[in-house]
């Protein structure tokens, strides 16, 4: 191990993050001469919150996990959308593993976390993107997640149908720009919203959207003009990221926040919204004048019993 407490990409091909009971079965049957082809399925056992349906991830690791290996890979497509189980209520196979056992037994643990924490992200993204009623939707959900694995949450929340990521190493493995303008911590370090707005317009690269966020100091509604008037045409949105423990009617607060804009001659300023959103607040939010969501699925349940 080195000094962060993650597996190397050898740790994991090597069996060393496998459970103990697997290590142990292939020496019992080694020891017994035990050395049988068999067909290994990957099932889901049932989907969190009784969802009918998952989408499949996770399976450009399991191939490079297997390199190099004697067996034989079956799967579905990377993306794929898969129900719960048949019509009579059977278990769907999602991947076949052909070959001995004892070849491939020391990375079934790896397997099944591979597409089990993918699966799950790219599923609850796709749910959150249909909750959005068609408008735009990035994933902000690294920050609470172990850094090691951010582009691979990335990637699945994109697989999923997320329209961007704000991670820089997972945009960089999907080949697309990242996502994001600022955070909360750049409006105090200056302490007035114009500076700070200002400043950013000056410095960031003229190829981001200039998204002010408009929240920080005061109200959003007062924010959101302020941001109007310093930046003027410049200015492409606006950001609502308002803490829980004073958003009251989300929804009536970004309705205000249009209103205001409207009359004020700044019908072309978008509004985006962030903060602690899931699919239930999400969809209600989509009802209103909403152009776009950051939304942070990394820490969803993955499909339980793969």
């Amino acid at each position: 191990m080195g000094r962060f407490n993650i597996a190397t990409e050898d740790d994991i091909k090597s069996g060393l993050t496998s459970d103990i009971y697997y290590l142990n079965t292939k020496n019992v049957l080694d020891a017994k001469g035990i050395d049988n082809k068999v067909t290994a399925e990957v099932t889901v056992g049932r989907l969190p919150e009784k969802w009918e349906w998952g989408v499949f991830c996770g399976l450009e690791e399991v191939l490079r996990l297997y390199e190099g290996l004697p067996v034989d890979i079956f799967a579905l497509r990377e993306g794929t959308i898969f129900p719960a189980k048949d019509r009579r209520g059977f278990r769907l196979p999602l991947l076949f593993v052909v070959g001995k056992y004892c070849d491939f037994v020391s990375v079934e643990t790896a397997t099944v976390g591979f597409l089990c924490q993918a699966s799950g992200v790219a599923t609850s993204a796709a749910r959150v993107k249909l909750a959005a009623r068609g408008k735009t939707v990035f994933a902000f959900g690294i920050r609470r997640m172990h850094p090691a694995i951010a582009p691979m949450l990335d990637r699945s929340a994109y697989i999923g149908g997320f329209d961007g990521v704000s991670g820089v190493a997972g945009a960089k493995l999907l080949g697309i720009e990242p996502t994001g303008t600022m955070p909360h911590p750049m409006i105090l370090m200056f302490g007035d919203q114009k500076a700070a707005w200002k400043a950013f317009n000056d410095v960031v690269s003229k190829k981001v959207p200039r998204i002010a966020l408009v929240d920080t100091i005061c109200d959003e509604k007062f924010e959101s003009l302020m941001a109007a008037d310093a930046l003027g045409k410049a200015l492409y949105g606006v950001r609502l990221d308002t803490p829980g423990s004073r958003r009251g009617d989300f929804l009536e607060i970004v309705r205000e926040v249009r209103w205001e804009l409207d009359a004020r001659g700044h019908r072309g300023v978008k509004i985006f919204v962030s903060g602690g959103l899931d699919e239930v607040s999400l969809s209600r939010l989509a009802e209103g004048p909403v152009d776009g969501f950051a939304v942070g699925t990394s820490g969803s349940n993955a499909p339980a019993g793969a």
